[in-house]
Protein backbone atom coordinates (compact mmCIF):
# COMPACT_ATOMS: atom_id res chain seq x y z
CA UNK A 1 0.00 0.00 0.00
CA UNK A 2 1.35 3.63 -0.99
CA UNK A 3 1.33 6.13 1.21
CA UNK A 4 0.20 10.38 0.88
CA UNK A 5 0.82 12.93 3.22
CA UNK A 6 -1.07 15.74 3.11
CA UNK A 7 -0.63 18.91 5.06
CA UNK A 8 -3.03 21.73 5.02
CA UNK A 9 -2.30 25.25 6.30
CA UNK A 10 -6.19 25.98 7.53
CA UNK A 11 -8.05 24.50 10.74
CA UNK A 12 -9.73 21.19 10.13
CA UNK A 13 -13.20 23.71 10.03
CA UNK A 14 -12.37 25.46 7.08
CA UNK A 15 -15.10 25.02 4.60
CA UNK A 16 -13.20 25.89 1.70
CA UNK A 17 -10.14 24.04 2.21
CA UNK A 18 -12.50 20.72 2.74
CA UNK A 19 -13.76 21.72 -0.32
CA UNK A 20 -10.00 21.23 -1.99
CA UNK A 21 -9.32 18.17 -0.20
CA UNK A 22 -12.54 16.75 -1.71
CA UNK A 23 -11.81 18.23 -4.82
CA UNK A 24 -7.60 16.36 -4.49
CA UNK A 25 -9.25 13.07 -2.96
CA UNK A 26 -11.87 13.04 -5.87
CA UNK A 27 -8.93 13.64 -8.55
CA UNK A 28 -7.03 10.38 -6.30
CA UNK A 29 -9.94 8.17 -7.09
CA UNK A 30 -10.70 9.10 -10.70
CA UNK A 31 -7.16 7.96 -11.27
CA UNK A 32 -7.62 4.64 -9.11
CA UNK A 33 -6.44 5.54 -5.57
CA UNK A 34 -8.93 4.60 -2.69
CA UNK A 35 -8.15 5.55 0.64
CA UNK A 36 -7.57 2.29 2.68
CA UNK A 37 -7.51 -0.18 -0.48
CA UNK A 38 -4.78 0.84 -2.28
CA UNK A 39 -2.96 4.12 -0.66
CA UNK A 40 -3.16 5.26 3.05
CA UNK A 41 -3.66 9.02 3.15
CA UNK A 42 -2.56 10.90 6.58
CA UNK A 43 -4.11 14.42 6.65
CA UNK A 44 -3.15 17.24 9.19
CA UNK A 45 -4.54 20.57 9.49
CA UNK A 46 -2.06 23.03 10.76
CA UNK A 47 -4.78 26.03 11.20
CA UNK A 48 -1.97 28.54 9.94
CA UNK A 49 -0.12 28.03 12.85
CA UNK A 50 3.74 28.25 12.31
CA UNK A 51 4.76 25.78 15.74
CA UNK A 52 1.79 23.65 14.57
CA UNK A 53 2.44 23.18 11.09
CA UNK A 54 6.37 22.40 12.04
CA UNK A 55 5.32 20.11 14.42
CA UNK A 56 2.81 18.15 11.64
CA UNK A 57 5.45 18.11 8.62
CA UNK A 58 7.71 16.70 11.40
CA UNK A 59 4.53 13.63 11.58
CA UNK A 60 3.91 13.25 8.23
CA UNK A 61 7.21 12.72 7.16
CA UNK A 62 7.83 10.25 9.70
CA UNK A 63 5.63 8.46 8.75
CA UNK A 64 7.68 8.15 5.66
CA UNK A 65 4.84 8.61 3.03
CA UNK A 66 5.90 8.47 -0.82
CA UNK A 67 4.55 11.81 -1.52
CA UNK A 68 3.20 14.86 0.26
CA UNK A 69 0.55 17.06 -1.09
CA UNK A 70 1.06 20.32 0.44
CA UNK A 71 -1.01 23.12 -1.36
CA UNK A 72 0.45 26.30 -0.19
CA UNK A 73 3.99 28.02 0.43
CA UNK A 74 2.60 27.77 4.37
CA UNK A 75 2.88 24.17 3.93
CA UNK A 76 5.45 23.44 1.92
CA UNK A 77 8.17 25.86 4.04
CA UNK A 78 7.83 23.67 6.95
CA UNK A 79 8.54 20.43 4.44
CA UNK A 80 11.41 21.56 3.05
CA UNK A 81 13.28 22.55 6.19
CA UNK A 82 12.47 18.69 7.24
CA UNK A 83 13.43 16.84 4.10
CA UNK A 84 14.73 17.83 0.13
CA UNK A 85 14.00 13.93 -0.76
CA UNK A 86 10.48 13.36 -0.12
CA UNK A 87 8.53 14.61 -3.19
CA UNK A 88 5.72 17.49 -2.34
CA UNK A 89 3.27 18.30 -4.70
CA UNK A 90 2.01 21.65 -4.59
CA UNK A 91 -1.30 23.35 -5.58
CA UNK A 92 -1.36 27.43 -5.23
CA UNK A 93 1.51 28.42 -4.94
CA UNK A 94 2.02 32.00 -6.41
CA UNK A 95 5.62 32.28 -6.84
CA UNK A 96 7.63 28.82 -6.40
CA UNK A 97 10.65 30.44 -8.05
CA UNK A 98 10.93 33.34 -5.55
CA UNK A 99 9.88 30.84 -2.82
CA UNK A 100 13.50 29.34 -3.60
CA UNK A 101 11.22 25.92 -4.26
CA UNK A 102 11.87 25.07 -7.41
CA UNK A 103 14.82 26.33 -10.39
CA UNK A 104 12.47 27.29 -13.14
CA UNK A 105 9.22 26.72 -14.04
CA UNK A 106 10.24 24.71 -16.57
CA UNK A 107 12.76 22.12 -15.01
CA UNK A 108 11.96 22.22 -10.67
CA UNK A 109 15.24 20.18 -10.13
CA UNK A 110 14.55 19.06 -6.67
CA UNK A 111 11.70 17.19 -5.04
CA UNK A 112 9.19 19.71 -4.75
CA UNK A 113 6.86 20.75 -8.29
CA UNK A 114 2.99 21.93 -9.19
CA UNK A 115 1.09 24.40 -9.99
CA UNK A 116 0.99 27.93 -9.02
CA UNK A 117 -2.11 29.59 -7.86
CA UNK A 118 -1.42 33.48 -10.06
CA UNK A 119 0.34 35.00 -12.79
CA UNK A 120 1.42 38.34 -11.21
CA UNK A 121 -0.42 40.08 -14.58
CA UNK A 122 -3.43 39.19 -12.98
CA UNK A 123 -2.89 41.15 -10.13
CA UNK A 124 -2.95 45.13 -11.75
CA UNK A 125 -6.60 43.53 -13.15
CA UNK A 126 -7.94 43.37 -9.28
CA UNK A 127 -7.26 47.24 -9.37
CA UNK A 128 -8.89 47.95 -12.90
CA UNK A 129 -11.58 46.31 -11.78
CA UNK A 130 -12.46 47.98 -8.67
CA UNK A 131 -12.22 50.84 -10.61
CA UNK A 132 -14.45 50.04 -13.20
CA UNK A 133 -16.97 48.84 -10.70
CA UNK A 134 -16.70 51.86 -8.75
CA UNK A 135 -14.90 54.93 -10.85
CA UNK A 136 -14.88 57.16 -7.93
CA UNK A 137 -12.61 54.89 -5.92
CA UNK A 138 -9.48 57.03 -5.59
CA UNK A 139 -7.99 54.87 -2.45
CA UNK A 140 -7.27 51.38 -2.48
CA UNK A 141 -5.97 49.60 0.80
CA UNK A 142 -4.25 46.23 -0.66
CA UNK A 143 -4.24 43.52 1.70
CA UNK A 144 -1.46 41.03 1.10
CA UNK A 145 1.23 38.63 3.10
CA UNK A 146 4.46 40.32 3.31
CA UNK A 147 5.61 36.91 4.47
CA UNK A 148 5.45 34.99 1.72
CA UNK A 149 7.20 36.28 -2.13
CA UNK A 150 3.73 36.64 -3.51
CA UNK A 151 2.83 39.26 -1.24
CA UNK A 152 5.26 41.86 -2.19
CA UNK A 153 5.07 40.63 -6.20
CA UNK A 154 1.39 41.00 -5.89
CA UNK A 155 1.41 44.22 -4.94
CA UNK A 156 4.45 45.37 -7.14
CA UNK A 157 2.01 44.74 -9.92
CA UNK A 158 -0.61 46.54 -8.75
CA UNK A 159 1.34 49.67 -8.39
CA UNK A 160 2.38 49.23 -11.66
CA UNK A 161 -1.12 50.12 -13.16
CA UNK A 162 -2.25 52.71 -10.31
CA UNK A 163 -0.56 55.93 -12.02
CA UNK A 164 -2.65 55.07 -15.05
CA UNK A 165 -5.85 54.83 -13.19
CA UNK A 166 -5.17 57.93 -10.64
CA UNK A 167 -5.52 55.47 -7.69
CA UNK A 168 -3.55 55.92 -4.33
CA UNK A 169 -2.17 52.52 -2.56
CA UNK A 170 -1.57 51.50 0.83
CA UNK A 171 -0.23 48.06 1.52
CA UNK A 172 -1.32 46.42 4.55
CA UNK A 173 -0.03 42.94 6.49
CA UNK A 174 -2.23 40.60 6.80
CA UNK A 175 -1.89 39.43 10.10
CA UNK A 176 -4.31 38.61 13.30
CA UNK A 177 -7.74 39.48 13.12
CA UNK A 178 -7.69 42.35 15.19
CA UNK A 179 -4.86 43.78 13.03
CA UNK A 180 -6.99 43.42 10.15
CA UNK A 181 -10.29 44.89 11.88
CA UNK A 182 -8.52 48.15 12.68
CA UNK A 183 -6.73 48.87 9.37
CA UNK A 184 -10.36 48.37 7.76
CA UNK A 185 -11.94 50.82 10.05
CA UNK A 186 -8.54 53.13 10.39
CA UNK A 187 -9.10 53.04 6.04
CA UNK A 188 -12.48 53.67 5.61
CA UNK A 189 -12.72 56.84 7.85
CA UNK A 190 -10.93 58.50 4.42
CA UNK A 191 -13.15 59.36 1.27
CA UNK A 192 -13.74 57.25 -1.83
CA UNK A 193 -11.60 54.12 -0.90
CA UNK A 194 -11.59 50.54 -1.88
CA UNK A 195 -10.04 47.15 -1.15
CA UNK A 196 -8.01 44.48 -2.72
CA UNK A 197 -7.28 41.27 -1.35
CA UNK A 198 -4.57 39.53 -2.65
CA UNK A 199 -3.73 35.39 -2.11
CA UNK A 200 -2.28 33.86 0.21
CA UNK A 201 -3.52 31.35 2.81
CA UNK A 202 -3.52 34.19 5.60
CA UNK A 203 -6.07 35.98 2.94
CA UNK A 204 -8.04 32.55 3.01
CA UNK A 205 -8.41 31.95 6.85
CA UNK A 206 -9.60 35.82 7.50
CA UNK A 207 -12.33 36.20 4.38
CA UNK A 208 -15.15 35.96 6.47
CA UNK A 209 -13.54 39.06 8.69
CA UNK A 210 -12.91 40.95 5.84
CA UNK A 211 -15.75 40.40 3.44
CA UNK A 212 -17.96 41.77 6.69
CA UNK A 213 -16.19 44.45 7.62
CA UNK A 214 -15.99 45.80 4.18
CA UNK A 215 -19.87 45.36 3.87
CA UNK A 216 -20.43 47.40 7.43
CA UNK A 217 -17.71 49.99 6.17
CA UNK A 218 -19.37 50.27 2.72
CA UNK A 219 -16.50 49.60 1.28
CA UNK A 220 -16.62 48.27 -2.79
CA UNK A 221 -14.01 45.18 -2.82
CA UNK A 222 -12.36 43.03 -4.96
CA UNK A 223 -10.66 39.68 -4.45
CA UNK A 224 -8.70 36.82 -5.51
CA UNK A 225 -10.79 34.04 -5.24
CA UNK A 226 -14.64 33.29 -5.94
CA UNK A 227 -15.66 31.62 -2.39
CA UNK A 228 -15.23 35.89 -1.35
CA UNK A 229 -18.15 36.19 -3.25
CA UNK A 230 -19.86 33.22 -2.31
CA UNK A 231 -19.94 34.45 0.75
CA UNK A 232 -21.01 38.17 0.66
CA UNK A 233 -18.23 39.48 -1.65
CA UNK A 234 -18.52 42.28 -4.13
CA UNK A 235 -16.34 41.02 -7.27
CA UNK A 236 -13.46 38.65 -7.74
CA UNK A 237 -11.27 37.52 -10.31
CA UNK A 238 -8.70 34.59 -10.19
CA UNK A 239 -7.92 30.94 -11.24
CA UNK A 240 -10.34 27.64 -10.34
CA UNK A 241 -8.44 26.68 -7.41
CA UNK A 242 -10.48 23.63 -7.10
CA UNK A 243 -9.20 22.44 -10.43
CA UNK A 244 -5.71 22.96 -9.34
CA UNK A 245 -6.58 20.49 -6.37
CA UNK A 246 -7.76 18.15 -8.91
CA UNK A 247 -4.08 18.52 -11.56
CA UNK A 248 -2.37 18.28 -8.11
CA UNK A 249 -4.03 14.71 -7.86
CA UNK A 250 -2.78 13.55 -11.42
CA UNK A 251 0.49 14.90 -10.29
CA UNK A 252 0.63 12.52 -7.03
CA UNK A 253 -0.53 10.13 -9.28
CA UNK A 254 2.40 10.17 -11.76
CA UNK A 255 4.74 10.50 -8.69
CA UNK A 256 3.48 7.06 -7.41
CA UNK A 257 3.95 6.03 -10.51
CA UNK A 258 7.66 6.13 -10.68
CA UNK A 259 8.34 9.84 -11.89
CA UNK A 260 10.04 12.53 -10.71
CA UNK A 261 9.27 15.72 -9.29
CA UNK A 262 12.60 17.33 -11.09
CA UNK A 263 11.32 16.06 -14.31
CA UNK A 264 7.79 17.28 -14.01
CA UNK A 265 7.13 20.76 -14.65
CA UNK A 266 5.14 23.78 -12.91
CA UNK A 267 2.33 24.65 -14.81
CA UNK A 268 0.12 27.81 -14.40
CA UNK A 269 -3.40 28.16 -14.53
CA UNK A 270 -5.82 26.92 -16.81
CA UNK A 271 -9.13 28.27 -15.91
CA UNK A 272 -10.36 32.06 -14.56
CA UNK A 273 -13.45 33.16 -12.92
CA UNK A 274 -15.09 36.50 -13.18
CA UNK A 275 -17.51 36.58 -9.96
CA UNK A 276 -19.86 38.95 -8.94
CA UNK A 277 -22.76 39.57 -6.72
Amino acid sequence: MRRIGVLKPAASDNQQYQAYLAAFLQGLQQLGWADGRNVRIDTRWGALNADLMRKYAGELLALEPDVVMAPTSDAVLPLRQVTRTVPIVFATVADAVGAGFVESLARPGGNVTGFIGYEYAVSGKWLELLKETVPRVARAAVFRDSAIAAGPAQFAAIQAVAPSLGVELRAVDLHDAGEIERAITAFAQGANGGLIVTGSASATTHRNLIVALAARHKLPAVYYGRYYVTGGGLISYGPDLIDHYRRAAGYVDRILKGEKPADLPVQAPTKYELSST
